[in-house]
């Protein structure tokens, strides 16, 4: 889709704040919507409303863009769950060819991910008022098939469940996969059989030690700094659960040698590109290290510093001769958590993705928002604790979303600045009661700076913008990855979101 027919879909509609917004085209919209989404409760909108939105914006679009929607979001943004949906909803409204089951194919890049595609199958299908999987489309399980051959025995075992609603085994029998060779014939029969071996995972392990009974509390304790130990020169603790367990470890008192370890996974280039961790995952990990007193914990959140640095070494960035406002929304609507279970909001995201790409530029001035405008002071390098200090300052500026204030900034102080950039849920409004808006202080501001442009970076996909996009240098980028300084790389270059999209696998 061009720029051109975008512009020619964008009426005016309203924000949840009742404060004028733009209709984004169908597939402006259905990006948006899924690569900020986690499929729980949103500040302004409910789960089931957000999957009902997605669906209809499915029908809406063609099965082409959703196919290439679903690989971006799963290959790219590094999201698990959202991928699935969009697959299981393309089958319902798509059939005749291949697509579907190349697209699974593409997808499912984790044994648990076959179980937890036909969980959302189940809850998109109910079938004869059970809650049941009886059948299945033909396309995904074409692609689950092929999707069985990807995986080995401890990838089989690691995620097999008896928890989960459609366990490992069920899978099996609804998917029928043809083994590629005898190896493979085996281990399904195990799966079959229940006889897979247990996996050696950092969970099997510490659940086993957990059931053990000890005498006195430092023999516990000894037992599980050994295990801890055990696991880290194991080499099969992964760079996901060492980010998870570094409170865990250290609470352990594990030697220095073995936090010698840690420290030189986290911070490998190599490992961290591997990870694919989304940025807010070391700024999690990095605010639980700052509950620990121990003499190993600055050397810990060094070690992640430098992992985030190697995560942002590939955004391209913009050098001294071009000029960078970072403007980072902490109103009340960004203070909700990405998921219940998280206690990352939604605009800690905002933060660590402008520190990140305050890393990358030279000439930058940086910020937050809410009631007012406060322009702060950062180094580029120390990316999580500028993240960290900048969240402790949210207060300070009120809980509304005056995004005009930043705008007026630049004008009262006659400051030309090349990119403007917003880091939002995009539910700009004015709380002052005046009838000044984000649009009409960017309107007086390309007055003084026409060749200024101005980036959304929308944080959870509600379905409006605050401006045109793409009118008068306006442009909107979804996502919470650093993928998304690509897209806006290719902005740069006159290559919209979506263009960039179809122009990738699917």
């Amino acid at each position: 889709m061009s720029f051109n027919s975008m512009l020619r879909e964008q009426s005016e509609t309203k924000n949840y704040e009742g404060e004028k917004a733009y209709v984004m085209s169908p597939e402006m919209e259905l990006y948006t919507a899924v690569v900020t989404s986690t499929l729980s409760n949103k500040f302004y909108e409910k789960n089931d409303e957000r999957m009902l939105r997605i669906f209809n914006l499915v029908k809406k679009v063609s099965p082409e863009f959703v196919a290439k929607l679903a690989v971006y979001t799963r290959n790219e943004m590094n999201l698990r769950s959202v991928p699935l949906l969009l697959v299981t909803l393309l089958a319902k409204v798509h059939n005749g060819d291949n697509l579907v089951a190349r697209t699974v194919e593409k997808c499912v890049l984790r044994a648990d991910e076959i179980m937890e595609l036909l969980m959302c199958y189940q809850v998109c299908n109910p079938q004869d008022g059970e809650k049941k999987l009886k059948k299945l489309s033909r396309q995904i399980q074409n692609g689950l098939q092929k999707a069985f051959n990807r995986f080995d025995e401890y990838q089989f075992a690691k995620y097999n469940r008896d928890n989960l609603e459609v366990k490992l085994r069920d899978a099996l029998f609804l998917v029928h996969p043809k083994a590629k060779d005898d190896a493979q014939q085996l281990i399904f029969n195990k799966i079959t059989d229940r006889k897979l071996e247990t996996p050696y995972t950092w969970e099997t392990e510490l659940s086993a030690l957990g059931q053990q009974k000890f005498e006195t509390p430092e023999l516990k304790s000894a037992a599980f700094r050994q295990k801890w130990e055990e696991l880290i020169i194991s080499g099969r603790l992964g760079f996901m659960a060492l980010l998870r367990n570094l409170r865990n470890i250290l609470e352990s008192k594990v030697s220095a040698e073995k936090i010698n370890i840690v420290a030189s996974i986290l911070s490998d280039a190599d490992q961290v590109a591997k990870s694919r961790q989304l940025p807010f995952r070391f700024l999690s990990a990095y605010r639980e290290l700052q509950k620990i007193d121990s003499p190993d914990t600055p050397f810990l959140m060094s070690a992640l510093e430098l992992a985030v640095k190697h995560s942002a070494a590939n955004i391209e960035g913009f050098d001294a001769d071009t000029s960078v406002l970072l403007a980072c929304d902490v109103s009340g609507s960004m203070c909700h958590p990405i998921s219940p279970r998280s206690t990352v909001e939604c605009y800690d995201i905002g933060l660590m993705l402008a520190m990140l790409l305050k890393s990358r530029c030279r000439r930058v001035v940086s910020g937050i928002f809410g009631d007012r405008w406060k322009a702060v002071n950062m180094p580029g390098d120390n990316i999580l604790q500028s993240a960290t200090e900048l969240r402790k300052l949210n207060s300070r500026v009120g809980f509304s979303t005056n995004g005009f204030k930043v705008i007026d900034y630049l004008i009262e102080n006659k400051i030309i600045i090349d990119k403007v950039m917003f880091f939002t849920d995009c539910q700009l409004w004015n709380s002052t009661g005046g009838n000044t808006s984000i649009e009409r202080s960017w309107n007086r501001y390309r007055q003084i700076a026409p060749n200024a442009k101005l980036y959304f970076f929308d944080l959870v996909g509600y379905g409006q913008s605050p401006l045109k996009i793409a009118d008068s240098g306006v442009y909107l980028i979804g996502g919470w990855s650093d993928k998304v300084f690509d897209i806006l790389s290719a902005l740069d270059k006159g290559e919209g979101a979506v263009e960039r999209i179809m122009k990738g696998e699917g």
